[in-house]
């Protein structure tokens, strides 16, 4: 690696944290929305409002929780991997 590319490589030193937060932020946002919208059309077909909503929307939530656990740990992992090469 040459002087240029290690400059480039230290002054990006944010992309990483940046993508993480999106790929979480993403996440939690996409299959809430999807579930919100699926819902209440499901809802006003049905017409059984609230609770397919209620039931997309928690089951959209726990979505989330799995992605963010499994985004987390491996983060976590290539942490501990960085400091053991340390």
């Amino acid at each position: 690696m040459n002087n240029k590319e290690k400059s480039n490589t230290k002054d990006l030193w944010w992309r990483e944290g940046l993508m993480s937060f999106m790929k979480i932020g993403a996440s939690i946002a996409v299959p809430i929305i999807i579930a919100l919208y699926v819902g209440q059309y499901l809802d006003e077909r049905y017409n059984s409002k609230p609770f397919i909503f209620l039931v997309l929307t928690f089951i959209a939530f726990i979505i989330s929780l799995v992605f963010i656990y499994k985004n987390m740990m491996k983060y976590i992992k290539e942490i501990e991997k960085e400091g053991k090469n340390k």
